[in-house]
């Protein structure tokens, strides 16, 4: 015990491992998570050893996350700032109304602490960030001493780690055994007609399918029966659904140009849908296998949606804008939003910000990246840029609002917070400039929470039991009824007033309680990313807005 407490080093980081390791226990479609794991070991080796943790670890790490946080949710939440968006947020006002009434009610009933109505709020709404907003506003109170913030900033751990642990388990349940039945639906066959009603009425594979043959070929053919036929002329007969590539007469490689005619025994080489190719191939003559110098192998190439004219399209709506498309046979594959990968349907509605998979010739790809985004190019994180942003959100959280007597202020993490959605959604427009891979701001995101959740609970873990014995049942109950009040408030008000596709809407109620794992046992049920399109859009909103209810709280009970 002496070693750790002498290098806090080595408990922090034994927190990260052993919590990591505890959150991996799966029961059922409960998984605890990695963040809770680490706070719960930390609570019970910070009673074990008491050590000590400096607070500026606690404040660089977890500007770091919630910087990150903010910059990957950025692109999203300015897109969905539209009338699509801002029917979906009246959900996350609900949540953001109801946890903090909630929080102020028990608050006076129970007379509660400040720490421990924010610990409840941010355990209660499974919302991890509002610790650390929570406990950086309840540092900045005035005449509290050293030992009530201590005291009190410790109370929003513990009350956090209770309220999570039900909480976590009332809203995946919620979301993915019960609200199916009281909706009186069959979540997977809900989502498969919705997802047939969303691209057209045309069939989809299962989860577990793929796709017997590609849907994207390209054909060599010798002309015996197109002698005089030139490359427009083909492509007109194709609709400009095809692409011709390639034509190779004798040992020389012709430029593919519109004027230019096939002759007799000319090799020419098609790209596009399976079907208008093998009709090419009808006016040109027999296909041939392949020959070496002739054959262009298909490219993939990812595209971040850029351009403001095409932010709001439908898929199907962004190829119409661009005949390339099916001139040069190029084909929307993947569309990943927020880290989450949703349906290349052609009803999928693409936002800025959105990565687009697209499968074609490379001559097609080429002419089609700048119309409508620009390549994905995030090899290395943009450290100038990454500094500004978190630079620019702690001075922004160093301004302080009075709203009467109670003094308001974003404070470093809802000021890293706001910066890093601006920033991110700056660097969303251009993507030249500002790179931060995901990969990278994923990892920067969860070392920062969990080094934040870790050094809380070692700083928090002495005063724990204290807490639990005093408000033990409260706890719990106040877990359950956080989640199952905004949820069932928003099932009736998505269903009877927004009319919301009720997939969409329990996918969307997820996301207003920011539920990864909710999500994560909605869609094993309903086999399918559907539910995904409703949940990406109040995870964005709740992201930004959760956050800032910990200062709000704090600003209210502490004055």
């Amino acid at each position: 015990m002496g070693v750790i407490k002498d290098n806090p080093e080595l408990a922090l980081f034994l927190c990260l491992a052993a919590g990591y390791l505890l959150g991996k226990l799966r029961v059922g479609p409960i998984q605890l998570g990695g963040i809770a794991g680490t706070l719960i070991v930390a609570l019970l080796l910070g009673a074990w050893t008491k050590v000590e943790i400096d607070e500026d670890v606690k404040t660089v790490f977890f500007a770091i996350f919630i910087f990150a946080l903010g910059y990957m949710a950025g692109p999203q939440f300015f897109a969905n700032l539209n009338r699509k968006g801002l029917r979906f947020g009246v959900l996350c006002l609900i949540e953001l109304v109801c946890v903090v009434g909630i929080a102020l009610g028990l608050a006076k009933a129970f007379d509660l602490d400040v720490g421990t109505a924010s610990g409840i709020l941010a355990g209660a709404a499974t919302e991890s960030a509002v610790v650390g907003t929570a406990t950086e506003a309840i540092g900045k109170l005035d005449g509290l001493t050293a030992d009530q913030i201590s005291e009190y900033q410790g109370n929003v751990a513990t009350a956090y780690t209770v309220c999570y642990l039900f909480g976590l388990i009332t809203i995946v349940l919620y979301t993915s055994q019960f609200m199916p039945m009281m909706l009186r639906i069959n979540l997977r066959d809900a989502s498969h007609e919705l997802w047939l009603k969303m691209r057209g009425g045309k069939g989809s594979l299962e989860a577990d399918e793929l796709p017997s043959l590609p849907s994207m070929v390209s054909r060599t053919y010798l002309v015996t029966g197109g002698d005089g036929l030139t490359v427009g002329a083909l492509q007109q007969k194709a609709k400009s659904l095809v692409t011709v590539e390639a034509v190779k007469r004798g040992s020389r490689m012709l430029t593919p140009d519109p004027g230019l005619e096939l002759t007799l025994s000319d090799l020419v080489l098609v790209v596009g849908r399976r079907a208008e190719v093998i009709d090419a191939g009808r006016h040109l003559g027999p296909e041939t296998a392949g020959i070496p110098g002739v054959e262009t192998p298909l490219t993939t190439q990812q595209v971040a949606v850029t351009e403001k004219a095409t932010a709001g399209l439908t898929i199907d709506q962004m190829r119409a804008e661009h005949p390339e498309f099916g001139q040069a046979g190029v084909y929307v594959t993947e569309v990943v939003r927020n880290e989450q990968h949703l349906p290349a349907s052609g009803e999928t509605v693409l936002a800025r910000g959105d990565v687009l998979t697209l499968v074609g010739a490379r001559s097609g790809l080429g002419r089609l990246v700048q119309k409508i985004g620009a390549v994905v190019k995030n090899d290395a994180t943009d450290f100038i840029y990454l500094g500004l942003g978190i630079v620019a959100g702690s001075l922004l959280g160093q301004i302080v609002v009075r709203f009467g007597d109670i003094p308001l202020s974003l404070g470093t993490g809802g000021g890293c917070l706001i910066s890093g959605l601006v920033f991110g959604w700056f660097r969303s427009l251009r993507q030249t400039f500002g790179a931060f891979p995901t990969q990278a701001a994923t990892t920067l995101k969860d070392l920062g929470l969990a080094v934040f959740i870790a050094c809380t609970g070692l700083t928090s873990g002495p005063q724990a039991w204290p807490l639990l014995q005093e408000y033990g049942a409260l706890l719990p109950f106040a877990g359950i009824a956080m989640v199952l009040i905004p949820a069932t408030i928003s099932l009736f008000v998505g269903l009877k007033l927004l009319r919301i596709e009720k997939p969409l809407l329990i996918g969307a109620i997820a996301g207003q309680q920011c539920s990864t794992p909710s999500i994560t046992a909605i869609s094993q049920v309903a086999q399918s990313t559907v539910p995904l399109l409703g949940y990406t859009i109040t995870y964005t909103i709740s992201n930004f807005l959760l956050p800032l209810t910990g200062p709000v709280l704090v600003g209210i009970l502490g004055n």
